[in-house]
């Protein structure tokens, strides 16, 4: 089980000739972890999943499995997706024989999958990975919208958590009124409208502002969870943050403020960062 109720989605460092830099993954990782996080979602939505081959993501696995403290201490989730779901299942497969501790199932972006074919891509790389899975619905991305009855039919699996980005008020409404179970967690994907979808009902948050700010973004979660109304102190500071981040390319200006703290998160694969 995935116990976390906010986990950092970390951004890969890349060399400046656009090749993988996995100690530089690891180390960004490491200074989290140093800094109190408990929980981190590699190969995930920072959107760079798909520039990486099924190679350079089984290498990261390879490089995650050296790190004992690491992988002993942390909820390390590992984003799993393909547009072809035999390099998918071939991901999951690897992930089985890890200490990873859960996947995050993406859809496949631009093939624009049925609803019945999207059910057995997931149910496929569920079972492979044997891992907590949350599923990740993100049609803004991919162009694949999960269906409120796929998601409630894979909510029957025991591995399935929760999901990420489920969607809208009226669409988390149906989904928890069609399932058995409360423990089934919906995560917002990144800080943008977080107030108001913790008033409709997403309890749990895959940040992308923690990468460089995690424990203020931690208690503002926490705090939000617990009343809908923080302090004009805190809305100030976290406003700043999100100016920071958000204002433009979020992961452009997440490896700017990292690379000057000295974490060789280095570059992004263009055209991400062309200007």
């Amino acid at each position: 089980m995935l116990t976390e109720k906010v986990h950092i989605a970390v951004p890969t460092a890349f060399f400046e000739d656009e090749s993988l830099n996995i100690q530089g993954t690891i180390s960004h990782i490491r200074d989290l972890y140093k800094q109190g996080v408990k929980s981190v979602l590699v190969s995930g939505s920072t959107g760079e999943q798909h520039s990486l081959n099924l190679q350079e993501k089984m290498e990261i696995i390879n490089g995650l499995e050296l790190e004992e403290e690491l992988i002993r201490n942390m909820e390390i989730i590992f984003g799993v997706a393909s547009i072809r779901q035999k390099e998918a299942e071939e991901l999951a497969e690897k992930i089985r024989h890890t200490k990873i501790s859960g996947i995050m199932l993406g859809y496949p972006p631009y093939v624009l999958p049925t609803q019945e074919e999207a059910f057995i891509y997931a149910k496929r790389i569920i079972d492979l990975a044997n891992k907590p899975t949350i599923l990740y619905n993100n049609p803004k991305r991919t162009g694949f919208d999960l269906s409120v009855i796929n998601i409630i039919q894979l909510s029957k699996i025991d591995l399935v958590v929760g999901i990420k980005d489920a969607g809208s008020q009226e669409k988390v409404e149906r989904i928890k009124n069609g399932m058995n179970r409360d423990d089934f967690y919906f995560y917002a994907g990144g800080e943008v409208g977080l107030e108001e979808k913790v008033l409709f009902g997403y309890d749990r948050l895959s940040s992308i502002a923690g990468n460089a700010y995690p424990a203020e973004i931690s208690q503002w979660f926490q705090n939000l969870l617990m009343k809908p109304k923080v302090s004009e102190q805190e809305c100030e500071k976290i406003e700043s943050i999100m100016e920071q981040i958000y204002q433009g390319n979020a992961i452009v200006n997440l490896k700017k403020i990292l690379n000057h703290k000295g974490i060789p998160i280095g570059i992004c694969r263009s055209p991400i960062g062309n200007i």
